[in-house]
């Protein structure tokens, strides 16, 4: 009976395997090759736009943020600024990015000497790798995180955890301690053979990093997730400050009502500069879409990592300091929510990791292509043989 029930359990995971393989293959082998691509995508920015990154430093000191923003916008139409990031390194150029136009889209972003507001150049590579993300995050469904493209790679996430469990399960050799049975591939084999071999094999390679890539990539696809997430790891007055419904849109503006008036960095940036000093390596100050408080991330002199930066909020009509978010003040479990994204992409891992990802993510169509031979095979295995024509009768 045991038996029985085990060889009913199988098959009916196998059905579920084969299903959700069959009908997600393509879509993941897109996404799984779009995040690879991604990989290195700072280095490789870097490396290309490295003649217009870097400025000779002078005696005099930089501009402020709003002088230097008032200056760019003078010498041309540049559009609204978003962000400007600012750097300890008197060698650094600034880099301004700006916020959407009334069509929807992105102006380049520029970097400017943070002397004299001179225009150096744009980041090669920049538009490449935002279609590169959008299409990663979104599938290039319009409305990009507020659209259907969230949710539906969310969805396509979990259907990826039920093929890696369900595949598991199905391999599970008689002999488990083996290590010869769970990592060698039989390249002996050819056809049918091959193709279960190479599929089972290399897909326990990869299986640690795809659960990894696939559980951290949830947290940007559902709100409950990342909640639930925040509630389980952080302290109960940070997962309540994290957790904090969303900000009602902004309500339309009438004829009577006076425009807000304009915001600038300045007053933040002060703030800001007292209560770091020296300490940062480069800044991004965010201004708000809504509110006077803008958004300022920085990070060490000594940080490797996307994640290990500090986070400010300050108004910015009177330079108050609303609230700061040190990375080193973080307990464990609130660390590992900050470190999300540099383990969604093996980065917690140094170069090596981000390479290992990179790798296992390249290795995603191999698992489509030889999922789709073994289910035609399998079909064609099934299929009864034709009768001679000598022994066929009227009708048939």
């Amino acid at each position: 009976m045991t038996v029985r029930i085990g060889h009913t359990v199988k098959a009916v995971l196998f059905q579920v395997h084969s299903i959700a393989g069959l009908v997600l293959a393509l879509v993941l082998a897109l996404i799984a090759l779009t995040g690879a691509i991604m990989s290195f995508e700072d280095e490789i920015v870097d490396q290309l736009s490295a003649g217009i990154m870097q400025v000779a430093p002078r005696q005099i000191p930089a501009l402020m943020p709003d002088a230097l923003v008032a200056r760019l916008q003078a010498a041309q139409d540049v559009g609204k600024v978003s962000a400007v990031t600012l750097s300890s390194d008197p060698a650094a150029a600034a880099h301004v990015r700006f916020a959407r136009d009334e069509s929807g889209g992105r102006p380049a972003s520029l970097f400017v000497d943070p002397y004299d507001a001179r225009v150096l150049g744009s980041p090669r590579g920049e538009a490449f790798f935002a279609t590169v993300r959008r299409l990663h995050r979104w599938l290039l469904i319009p409305g990009d995180g507020k659209g259907w493209g969230r949710p539906i790679t969310g969805t396509i996430a979990f259907g990826l955890i039920v093929m890696l469990v369900s595949g598991l399960v199905l391999r599970w050799p008689r002999r488990a301690g083996s290590v010869k049975m769970w990592l060698k591939p039989n390249l002996g084999l050819s056809g049918r053979g091959l193709h279960r071999s190479l599929h089972a094999v290399i897909g326990t390679w990869v299986l640690p990093i795809y659960l990894a890539m696939t559980l951290t990539g949830l947290y940007f696809s559902f709100e409950w997730y990342k909640d639930g997430v925040t509630w389980l790891l952080a302290r109960p007055h940070a997962a309540a400050g994290k957790m904090q419904p969303k900000m009602p849109a902004k309500p339309p503006r009438t004829a009577s009502s006076e425009p807000a008036p304009p915001i600038g960095f300045d007053q933040a940036w002060t703030t800001f500069q007292r209560e770091e000093g020296d300490r940062f390596s480069k800044a991004l100050l965010t201004l708000p879409a809504q509110g006077t408080t803008i958004r300022i991330r920085s990070w060490g002199k000594a940080s490797l990592l996307e994640t290990t930066r500090d986070e400010f909020r300050i108004d910015a009509v009177t330079g108050r300091l609303v609230s700061a978010e040190r990375y080193a003040d973080k307990t464990f479990g609130e660390k590992i929510i900050a470190a999300i994204y540099d383990v969604h992409r093996g980065a917690i891992l140094g170069w090596p990791g981000k390479l290992a990802f990179m790798m296992a993510a390249v290795l995603m169509p191999l698992f489509s292509v030889t999922g789709i031979l073994l289910y035609l095979s399998r079909r064609k295995l099934r299929r009864p043989a034709q009768p001679p024509l000598g022994q066929l009768v009227p009708g048939e």
